[in-house]
């Protein structure tokens, strides 16, 4: 595992998502985007993962977020591997919030182990950055703003969320501590929950 963290891929990956989110800033939030994919990988690093896995959560944004990228260009840069994790986890733009929401749901019964890890750490990150929002913000409504859907569909669609990838991830065996990662992570946003006090 120490040695999958200096890969030159790794390396490569990291210069690629730096390269292509430069200028993009997290939801709400004025840090840099980029920040958000070390994360991903950071935590799926601990959880042991190995070099190809750790490639596509640096790399699993900027086919469906970045211009002048697409799966063709991973492939060629990165291999298949990493390009059918980054498939896997990239979610298609233009249909409304609920329709593309659900999709992702219902499609981690269909992921490999992989990409199951690589939308766990990205839903655990996710949930811990605007849980310590809320934690630190003097108005809810501020954090939530940015949020189309507001707090409670967002939370009770990263409810079930969760729960497929909790129940994929038992399914194929996967790493304990990204099943712990995601739970602490929910029950951290959870509290926020209006309905919930």
């Amino acid at each position: 595992m120490d040695s999958a963290l200096f890969h030159p891929a790794i390396e490569r990956a990291l210069r690629v998502a730096f390269e292509a989110h430069e200028g993009q800033t997290r939801k709400g939030d004025p840090i840099p985007y980029v920040s958000h994919p070390v994360h991903v990988a950071l935590l799926l690093a601990r959880a042991g993962a190995d070099e190809v896995t750790l490639q596509a959560a640096i790399l699993h944004d900027v086919v469906e977020d970045c211009d002048g990228w697409d799966e063709g260009r991973i492939a060629a840069l990165f291999g298949e591997e990493v390009r059918a994790t980054v498939a896997h986890v990239t979610e298609v733009k233009g249909r409304p919030w609920e329709e593309r929401k659900e999709a992702g749901v219902e499609h981690v019964a269909r992921m490999d182990l992989r990409a199951v890890m690589v939308k766990a750490a990205d839903q655990t990150h996710n949930m811990r950055s605007i849980a310590a929002k809320l934690d630190a913000a003097s108005s809810a409504e501020d954090v939530w703003r940015p949020f189309s859907r507001g707090p409670a569909a967002t939370i009770d669609m990263a409810e079930r969320l969760v729960k497929a990838l909790v129940a994929r991830l038992h399914e194929l065996d996967g790493p304990a501590v990204l099943v712990e990662d995601l739970r602490a992570a929910f029950a951290a946003l959870r509290v926020h929950h209006p309905s919930r006090g």
